[in-house]
């Protein structure tokens, strides 16, 4: 059974950074996507950032260049760094993954993934 944990969520001030972990288990496809969703109280889940297995990626416009996805497959883990922060980027974080490749457009869309971890709570103060 696949299982996704997120760590490294916290509090943080504004331009402040962070780097979110997300540790895969019970995932043995040599072909997948996984990505970082984000969900505000009373907002709707959006996708942040995410990866596939042929190094595919792909990043919400509001993050470019500030956020950065990554992978180590020998640890199973995903990574989010997250750098420059802004409160209204406080929210839940999510770890999903599903197995197969998806187009660029399918990459950050919530429900194109059957797996998805608890969360992790990012605060971002001003």
């Amino acid at each position: 059974q696949v299982q996704l944990v997120e760590s490294g969520g916290g509090s943080v001030q504004a331009g402040g950074s962070l780097r979110l972990s997300c540790a895969a288990s019970g995932y043995a496809y040599s072909t997948y996507c996984m990505a970082w969703f984000r969900q505000a109280p009373g907002k709707e889940r959006e996708g942040v950032a995410g990866i596939c297995s042929n190094g595919r990626t792909s990043y919400a416009n509001s993050v470019k260049g500030r956020f950065t996805i990554s992978q180590d497959i020998a640890k199973n883990t995903l990574y989010l760094q997250m750098n420059s922060l802004k409160p209204e980027e406080s929210a839940m974080y999510y770890c999903a993954a599903d197995f197969g490749l998806k187009p660029p457009g399918w990459l950050l869309v919530p429900g194109d993934y059957k797996y998805w971890g608890q969360g992790t709570q990012v605060t971002v103060s001003s």
